[in-house]
């Protein structure tokens, strides 16, 4: 079962946008296999993702409650999105995939996030931080510490 832990947060740097404030990684043949199987609608709630490493396409079969998927090439831009994708479907397959990002459904839609989006998935954001994107996105001001993430600012994951 995945285990979605706040050390590790997915945040769209395009939009100054939390997408997830506890990810999960799938990065073994067995992870990427059982990825969110298993769990309910309540297990997986907003806040949470999966993160799919490497993965160029996912399969909604024997889950019961729908995902948004965000498919990221190798600079981790979102390349396209499955919105809302429903239980018991297959999503294409998407050979310019390097990862994909998992979400509650309607995260993409209620973040705005868009195709050629940056995402960045790394550590927690710091409180500071956190209060720096609350005022960016509520300001107006498009800038979060001056033009640098939580995430450039040291040790975000790149393929």
């Amino acid at each position: 079962m995945a285990v979605f832990s706040p050390e590790r947060q997915a945040f769209n740097r395009t939009r100054h946008t939390l997408l997830a404030s506890a990810v999960a990684v799938a990065d073994t043949h067995w992870t990427r296999l059982r990825g969110l199987l298993g769990l309910r609608a309540s297990d997986f709630r907003n806040g949470n993702g999966l993160w799919i490493v490497p993965c160029r396409g996912v399969h909604t079969l024997g889950m019961g409650f729908p995902i948004d998927v965000l498919y990221l090439d190798r600079a981790m831009s979102v390349i396209h999105i499955q919105e809302r994708m429903q239980p018991w479907r297959v999503a294409p397959v998407n050979l310019r995939a390097a990862t994909v990002l998992e979400l509650p459904s309607g995260t993409a839609a209620e973040t705005g996030t868009a195709v050629g989006d940056r995402i960045e998935v790394g550590p927690a954001l710091s409180e500071t931080l956190e209060s720096e994107i609350h005022s960016a996105t509520h300001s107006g001001a498009g800038a979060v510490g001056a033009g640098r993430s939580a995430f450039s600012a040291g040790g975000s994951e790149r393929l």
